[in-house]
Parts: structure tokens; sequence; C-alpha cells
């Protein structure tokens, strides 16, 4: 099913592709944090099998080890094959794996679903950020990339709180929230097309990319695999935090991510504005330094409303840098090549996030969890620095020819 591009309207939220790509985005939030209030309540309920506490921690970083070892295969897929075909068999795929922990009979088998999910996330990360390079442009780009992300954080509250009170009744209630992904696939079947692309070879600047586009891009997602890598030590240990302060586990966690979610998807919206304001670097800058506060509060929060606090604050901070790599990268690479950075993108993100609780948990154990929370502040803060000043010079340098 083909179509030529049709110009975007003034606002995506006319534009049926779009709101099938934010529904998309929606779903990938749900394949890792949702059953983090779950995780307590899973892990007492297969107290007997081996390994039970590490296999219960690794149920929510698990889809991203597919997505790492699978992102980059799509990518390529997505390129040569088109997008739309691998978009919405991801759906498909998503909603059979990740509702399977229902009925699962162990914690292996539930494990194995989760990898599987890892695939179908793969393929509807990557498609979708090809897609959003392909039909948009501009400020409609830009745009879209923020409202993304508020999508996953908005997705991300609802399916968060519910989880955490779904959780309290049973621990593999939550798993019944990935069919709802079942709503959303006849809209993306109607809406999304595959769009036209260029010929390999043109003469348009914009469709050739950046001339050092493949360095620039491996830096951004270095970059974007270590800010997940800390972002994500929220849902992979914030529901073993409130068990050791003695809170109950899913209700607290729910509500926390819930407020993390919300935050960041008000954070979201605004990130278009705040993109033409002060660019790039700025709001990674402003970014990493809401970051760096809100670990820095529930590393010493003693009371729940400075925790949470503390997660709203992670919650904007993240929503702030988390489009910029997005909206960098499509406009660096070559028209031909946005499947394949997509999957760079998909796996960089799912790569931090899996590394996340190995990293964390030993860090936790030997220090504590406040002062692994001070820790992760404290590079966080080293990275808002590091952004301000090079966005700084990179302000100078574009001043200077003016000035002199």
């Amino acid at each position: 099913m083909k179509q030529d591009p049709v110009p975007a309207p003034t606002s995506v939220w006319r534009d049926q592709r779009a709101i099938a790509l934010l529904l998309a985005a929606s779903l990938t939030v749900m394949a890792n944090a949702t059953i983090s209030p779950a995780l307590a309540g899973l892990e007492a309920a297969f107290s007997d099998a081996p390994h039970a506490e590490i296999l219960t921690r690794l149920l929510v970083p698990a889809p991203s080890l597919s997505v790492v070892l699978c992102a980059p295969l799509a990518g390529m897929f997505a390129d040569r094959f088109g997008r739309r075909r691998m978009l919405l068999i991801g759906v498909i795929l998503f909603i059979i794996t990740g509702s399977a922990g229902l009925y699962l009979p162990s914690l292996p088998a539930i494990f194995a679903s989760r990898l599987a999910l890892g695939i179908a996330v793969a393929l509807i990360m990557t498609a979708g950020t090809a897609l959003i390079g392909d039909y948009f442009t501009g400020n409609q780009r830009s745009d879209l990339v923020g409202l993304q992300v508020s999508a996953r954080n908005f997705g991300g509250f609802l399916f968060i709180s519910l989880a955490g009170y779904m959780a309290a009744i049973s621990p593999r209630l939550p798993f019944a929230i990935y069919g709802l992904a079942a709503f959303f696939l006849p809209l993306m079947w109607v809406a999304i097309s595959e769009p036209v692309r260029s010929a390999p070879r043109t003469k348009m600047q914009g469709n050739k990319g950046h001339r050092a586009w493949k360095w620039l891009i491996l830096t951004l997602a270095l970059l974007q695999m270590l800010t997940n890598m800390l972002f994500f030590v929220i849902p992979t240990q914030l529901p073993f935090f409130f068990k050791v302060q003695g809170y109950n586990s899913a209700v607290m966690t729910g509500s926390a991510l819930g407020a993390l979610m919300l935050t960041g998807g008000c954070t979201a919206l605004l990130y278009a504005r705040m993109k033409r304001t002060i660019g790039f670097y700025g709001n990674y800058s402003l970014g990493y330094t809401m970051l760096a506060l809100g670990f820095m509060l529930i590393g010493c929060g003693v009371k729940p409303w400075i925790i949470f606090a503390g997660a709203a604050a992670i919650g904007a901070g993240y929503a702030m840098v988390s489009p910029n790599f997005v909206a960098i990268a499509l406009n660096l690479a070559p028209e031909r090549h946005r499947g394949l950075v997509g999957g760079m993108l998909t796996t960089s993100i799912f790569l931090g996030q899996f590394l996340s609780p190995w990293l964390s948990t030993p860090a936790i154990a030997a220090f504590g969890y406040s002062e692994t929370f001070y820790g992760i502040s404290l590079l966080l803060g080293v990275l808002a620095m590091a952004t301000a000043l090079v966005g700084g010079r990179e302000l100078i340098r574009r001043l200077l020819p003016a000035t002199g």
C-alpha cells in the first residue's frame, strides 16, 4: 500500500498518521515499566523458583535485551522493505507477547515472553522513528517528536498508575494492560501508508544528510544510552527502595511513577517551543539539571512527598532531553538511512535500560540507596554543565561574526 507524500498540515493533531504514530509511541512505555509495581508481588509468588530474586528484577529490562539485538536488523529491514508492514507486525506481536504473563505457569516462561516482547518493541520503535522522518519536516517534526515523548508519558501515567492498583490485587493482572494495544491497531492499519522515498542519489542536501552523520549519530546514541541507563534506575529500583522504607511497594511505586510520567508528559508538550527558544543545548542542560535534582531529592527523601517531588523532577528532565536525540538524528541522517538510524537510537535506549539494573544493583548493595542516588545526581550534574558549556561556546561562535 503506497501513496505519495502529503504535505503536513498546520497542526499534527489533524493528521491521522501523526495520531497513529503517537498511539504506537504510547505502547512502548508499556514494554518495561508497566509491570514495575508488580515486581515485589511476583518475587513473592515465585519465591521457590531458582534465582527468583534476579529473574524478577530482570523482567522489567528483559525486553531491552531483545531490542538491542533486533533493532539494528529491524532498521535495515525498514530501509529495504518498508516501514508500514514492520509497524503493524510489531503491534500484533506486542499484543500476544505482552499479555502472556497472565497465564504462563512459571517465572522462566514469563521471562521468555518478555524477551519476545522486546522484538515487537524493536519493530514498533524503529518503524515509528523512520516514519516521523518520512512524513514530517521542520516545525511539524519538532512538534511530533515532543508529542511522541508526551504520549509515552501520558500513556505511562495511565498504564503504570493502573498497574499499581491492579498489582495490589494480583501481581499477574498488570499483564492484561498490554491487550489495550488491540484497540489501537485499526487506526494504524488505515492511517499508516508506505511513503514513497526519493531515489538514493539526489542533489538535495536535506536528503544527503550531514557529511559526518555516522560519527555524530554514534555519539548521540552513546549519550542516549548513558541517559537511559541512569533514568531506568527509577523503575527498576524504586519498588525495592519503598519496600526497605516500609511502604506498600505496589501502590507507592505506581503513584511515584505516575507522577514521573505526568510531569514528563506535560513538559514534553512544550518541547518544540522550548527548542525554538533555547535550542538543543539549552534543552540538554536544563533537562540534565532537573534529572540531577530529582535523584538528589529521592536520595534524601525521608517523606513520600519529597520522593514524589524527585520523581516528578526526573520525569520533567527526561522529557526535555529525550526528544532531542530523535530530532537531531533525523536532521543529520540521509533519507534512505532513516530506518538504520531509528534502529541505532532504539538500540541505545534499550541497551541503557538493560545495563541499568546490572550496574545499579551492585552499587546499591555496596553503598546503599541514598549514596547511589547521590552519585547518579552528581554524574547528571556534570552532564548538565558540559552541555551548557558546549552550548555557550556554540552561541559565542555564532555571535562573533555578527558583532565583529
